[in-house]
Formats: structure tokens, sequence, C-alpha cells
């Protein structure tokens, strides 16, 4: 089989710490593009990234695409494709259409025409229980087919059960923590951790382990799907001897409580330390400095507004008294918020979307 095009999504505004990802991680020719990166690869490829990419949210193989400027072409090129070399045909399917700037302007009456030609050729059930999703972009009358490789979004790793209000996505907290300089080789401090997802990532990063090496994907129910390969990339997973101390702290006594539970289950629980404090008695950890990075509740989200810029002005002083050295990374919508801590920033991102909202990145250099 030719290589084809896999794209891997990800936040609109974070492309370029994914694509930096993908470099590290082997991913030969990556390049950023609107909503996420692509490169060329095969199988094993789309396999790896799925099991690899900390910041992707999706794996999407692109295995075909043909120029079509009617329904009746359409569906004729359609049962051209050998979907039986992709497909099985004892898992049910689902389509997806798109079109924009294209003969073929109505969706529905396109993916009525592309799921005949499937079941046809191949005998599959349509729109089944936990059905492949089969997503078709018809853009300037080129027709684009993907499969959905992941299946349940990539930030469900199956590790973080217990959630508290208004959590961070795993993969959004990646590629934070990527975009505030973090490698692996220093501590990382969330001072209001909520169920620990910024320790539990710099932990799990530090000791090279796989964001996907408990859970199942939906390439496994391919017929493309290569089960010794597989096994030989998760038994790949490595676990660093010698890592930073990662520490969350929280005034909730119940998210301290899940954040443990979160990293247990992770299997980083010896480089995780979390406790019940409040902000005004944070103090900062033994040995070098770090990064310290939170997502702190801002008025859209949590409460009034008007009661957080108090909240916002202490968490500043106490950084800036107590953790010269460290760099410090805040998350909110609010810049004007950020600002209360007066806190010196030199980097403030362009929006980037997360839970309906647009979150920034505030980032210091280290506090002197």
């Amino acid at each position: 089989m030719k290589p084809f095009e896999i794209f891997c999504a990800c936040p609109p505004g974070l492309e370029p710490f994914l694509h930096a990802e993908a470099l590290d991680a082997g991913f030969k020719g990556a390049t950023p593009v609107p909503g996420g990166v692509t490169f060329a690869g095969l199988w094993p490829n789309v396999m790896r990234a799925n099991l690899t990419l900390r910041g992707a949210s999706r794996v999407l193989a692109r295995f075909a695409s043909f120029r079509s400027f009617n329904l009746s072409q359409l569906e004729k090129q359609c049962r051209s494709l050998d979907w039986s070399t992709v497909l099985r045909r004892d898992v049910p399917v689902k389509v997806d259409v798109t079109t924009r700037k294209s003969k073929i302007y109505h969706a529905g009456a396109a993916k009525e025409r592309i799921e005949t030609a499937i079941k046809e050729r191949l005998g599959t059930q349509i729109d089944g229980d936990d059905a492949i999703k089969i997503m078709v972009r018809i853009d300037d009358n080129l027709c684009t087919f993907s499969i959905d490789t992941s299946g349940a979004p990539l930030h469900q790793r199956g590790h973080k059960e217990a959630v508290g209000k208004a959590p961070m996505r795993e993969n959004l907290a990646a590629l934070f923590l990527r975009a505030s300089g973090y490698n692996g080789q220093e501590p990382v401090l969330d001072p209001m951790c909520g169920s620990g997802t910024f320790p539990i990532e710099a932990a799990e990063i530090a000791a090279g382990l796989h964001p996907g090496r408990t859970r199942s994907f939906a390439f496994e129910q391919l017929e493309s799907f290569m089960p010794e390969r597989w096994q030989n990339l998760r038994s790949a997973d490595t676990q660093a001897a010698d890592t930073p101390l990662f520490f969350g702290s929280d005034r909730n006594a119940g998210a301290i409580t899940n954040a443990r539970a979160n990293a247990a289950r992770s299997g980083v629980s010896a480089q995780c330390q979390f406790t019940n404090a409040s902000i005004s008695d944070l103090e900062r950890p033994a040995g070098q400095a770090g990064l310290v990075i939170l997502n702190p509740p801002y008025g859209a989200r949590i409460g009034d507004k008007k009661q957080l810029f108090s909240l916002y002005g202490s968490l500043g002083k106490v950084l800036k008294t107590r953790f010269k050295g460290w760099r410090v990374a805040i998350i909110t919508t609010d810049t004007g918020l950020a600002r209360s801590s007066e806190l010196p920033f030199n980097d403030i991102s362009a929006p980037i979307p997360h839970g309906g909202l647009k979150v920034r990145l505030h980032q210091t250099a280290p506090l002197v």
C-alpha cells in the first residue's frame, strides 16, 4: 500500500507545539496545518501516533481522494474503492459528509450514496453501535475520505476517572506544558491542581510513559490492524528511573483525594506529591527551580469574576516572594485577571479554544 496522509488534530492556536512533538517523536515530514499536523505514513504510523502523541485530540487516516462533480459519479467512484483492505465486514460504519464550494452541495444525499456503495460492496452494517466513523470532505469538488482511527477522543486516556469542576483535558495540558518550555527535566507545580492533570501529565512525560498505553482505539477494529505490530509498539513503553518530583496543591480536600487516585491509576504516585493547602500556605519545594503552571478559576467559568482579583493578587505575591527562579504559566480567559497578579508576563498567547471559551497562556521568565 502506498503512504497516505495522516492528520493529527489539536485545538487551533496550538499547532506549532503538536508539530514540535511530532518531529520529536520521529514523524518525518510533519507539517503544521490549521487545526493540526499532517505527515505521510502507513498504518503502523497511525497506530504509533495514537499511542504516543500527547497533544493530539484525534488521528485521521486520509486513505482516498478523487474529484467528483455529481452524485452518480460519486457513488460509482466509491464502489471502485477497495474497502475490504481497510474495513471489516463485521464492524459497522457510519459516514459523515461536509461539502463546500462544490457541485455536490447536498451533504445528506452524498452520505446516502457513499453508504450505499460501502454496504453493497462490503456488506457491512451502517450506523450500528460502536461504528467506525468515515469522514468525507467535499471541497471544491475534491472528495477526501478519512477514517477516525482514534475512537474516543485521545485526551480520554483511561487514568483520570475522578474529576472536579471544569477539568483541563490531558492533551491540552500536554501542549500547554510544551508551550511553557517544559521538556521533562524540571519539577512542575500546580497550586490549584484540581484533579491533578498538570503534575500527572508532567510526571508521565518525564517517565517516558505513552499516553495511550492502556486504552483501546478504533483502528483495532479495522481490517488493516496489525495485532503483532501493535503489541510490539505498546511493549516499547518505558519507565524512567529518576524523575523530578511533581507537585499539586488545592484548598479542596476532595480534589486532592481525586488527584492522588488519578496519579495512582497513571502509575506516577511515586513522582507526585499532592497537598491540601490554600495559596497563602504555598511553599516552594526543595531543590531546583522549575515551572509553576495553573488553570485558575475565571469568572466565565466559576463564580463571580470580581471576587477573583484578590485571589490572583495573592497568587502573584506568593509566587514573587517564594518562587524566585521559577517560571510561571497561567491559563485564563481574562488577561485583566492575569495582570492583577502583577506577575511580569513576557509572553501572552493568541486565544485558544477550551471548553467553549477562549483562553490565553500567560508566561513569565524565571522570577527574580
